[in-house]
């Protein structure tokens, strides 16, 4: 009979095996889900008269759409976090081990985000014509 210690350290390594492997089936599935979801709309655009080719076109174009700020953004972010640990650093205003500590970083984050609406805002109000 196992005891109950040697239950729980089984069961701990049965879930934190089974944690990565639900992550992999989830990510299968959701890329499924979406080739699916295309297939169908395409097939839709094709039923109402649009030609194959300008519906595979219509929804590559919807789907590649990206940011073209985010690299700014997450750069911000790190600035701005790391402004945060210097600054904490150098005033020493809380031990590691504080909330206080994580406080101050996610007030540099903060800082950052902001700082890069205000250089996303300017920039796109300038690209306006």
């Amino acid at each position: 009979m196992l005891h109950e210690l040697e239950l729980e350290g089984l069961f701990a390594i049965v879930l934190s095996l089974s944690i990565p492997i639900v992550a992999i089936v989830m990510v299968f599935i959701t890329i499924i889900k979406k080739k699916n979801r295309d297939t169908e709309l395409r097939l839709a655009l094709i039923q109402q008269g649009t030609d194959a080719e300008t519906a595979k076109l219509l929804i590559k174009e919807q789907a590649e759409k990206h940011d073209k700020y985010s690299s700014l953004r997450w750069a911000c972010i790190l600035i701005g976090m790391g402004l945060g640990a210097l600054v904490d650093a150098l005033l020493g205003l809380a031990p590691k081990h504080n909330i206080y500590f994580w406080l101050i970083i996610a007030a540099g984050m903060g800082i950052g985000l902001l700082t890069s609406f205000i250089v996303e805002y300017k920039l796109t109000k300038k690209a306006q014509p």
